[in-house]
């Protein structure tokens, strides 16, 4: 393992964000192996939320299939989430869950989706996630969508 994923592998067990992630990989039982540069992959996740195919917290990438296959399907998306255990590690552990939260509500006021102005989405590559992009809207735009019988 580099020098570079021992620091995140080390912060994130230190800021807790790997331990939820153990939890909630066990919560869901998940089945947890090994994977590359210090993360933990959980395949299997039985929940339904959050509705992602793979989710990161801390060192722990859960997917609700199996990860082999859907490595197949997306290439990049390991890379992806890996980009998310960094920002746990930049935001201090913890405190990305409703910095990630605010992020998802922005881009949806934004664009009408959670992720096209998710500043953590964008910076770990929306592409890699097998996101696209949306257009921003106006914030005329995003009351509308809001009103009962109005459209958006």
């Amino acid at each position: 393992m580099s020098v570079a994923a021992r620091v995140k592998w080390c912060a994130n067990w230190a800021n807790g964000s790997t331990a939820l992630g153990f939890a909630v990989g066990r919560l869901g039982r998940a089945r947890m192996t090994k994977g590359p540069r210090g993360l933990y992959l959980a395949s299997g996740y039985r929940f339904e939320f959050p509705v992602a195919g793979a989710f990161t917290v801390g060192n722990v990438v859960v997917c609700k299939g199996d990860w082999k296959e859907l490595q197949r399907e997306h290439p990049l998306l390991l890379t992806h989430e890996e980009e998310h255990s960094w920002q746990y590690v930049v935001c201090g552990g913890l405190p990305f869950i409703p910095l990630y939260v605010g992020a998802l509500a922005w881009s949806w006021v934004r664009t009408g989706d959670f992720v096209s102005r998710n500043i953590f989405e964008r910076n770990a590559g929306l592409a890699m996630g097998g996101y696209h992009e949306r257009s921003v809207r106006t914030f005329g735009a995003a009351l509308r969508s809001i009103r009962p019988g109005t459209a958006g």
